[in-house]
């Protein structure tokens, strides 16, 4: 299920963390070559991602929101 980004955080291993509309969060790794998400490095590329949807498969397995 498509889902917004609506904010970032960092977890406990200093990753960058999507905050989802649906109350979800979602690794936003830039690791490359298995993930390359470039724009997570910097403050202004996350704001530009702002809104972008992401497949949310928490919510296809209707789990509860994250705290």
């Amino acid at each position: 299920m498509l889902q917004a980004i609506q904010g970032y955080h960092k977890d406990e291993e200093n990753h960058w963390v999507a905050e989802l509309v649906c109350g979800h969060n979602q690794h936003v790794r830039h690791d490359p070559p298995w993930q390359n998400r470039p724009w997570v490095i910097t403050p202004e590329g996350r704001e530009l991602m702002l809104g972008h949807q992401l497949n949310c498969k928490k919510c296809g397995r209707a789990a509860p929101r994250d705290t």
